[in-house]
């Protein structure tokens, strides 16, 4: 439904032709995401996360539920700030719904996880949301 919604916002904006966009669009958001986080998690998952966290902690992901993951958080990204901020053609809009999305979003997991395993720690928290 949000894709029909983007596609037709899209079109009428005359931006853009065909549904090839949305792949486009998804690829300009899902590959840097896709790129810059597993460095990121690399650089810190034996340092912060298994140290801390001890053995619930694997020494390598479970991949199908990471693939998961990255194939939807870039869709949730579009659908509630790229999108929005296309219809009003503004680049501080994507910032302006975009950072506050993330920060709940990883906000509600390390919480949760704060909340429910004793070995997740103020700090993990502190460093994964930001």
């Amino acid at each position: 439904m949000i894709w029909r919604e983007a596609w037709h916002v899209l079109a009428r904006r005359g931006n853009f032709a065909g549904s090839h966009v949305l792949v486009a669009v998804y690829l300009s958001v899902a590959v840097p995401f896709v790129v810059i986080d597993p460095i990121w998690l690399k650089l810190l998952s034996q340092r912060v996360y298994v140290t801390t966290m001890g053995n619930i902690a694997r020494s390598e992901p479970n991949l199908w539920p990471a693939i998961l993951f990255y194939i939807l958080y870039p869709v949730g990204l579009i659908s509630l700030a790229v999108m929005p901020a296309h219809r009003t053609a503004s680049g501080d809009q994507v910032a302006m719904i975009g950072l506050p999305f993330g920060f709940f979003t990883y906000a509600t997991y390390d919480l949760t996880n704060r909340a429910t395993l004793y070995s997740w720690t103020p700090t993990l928290s502190v460093v994964d949301i930001a």
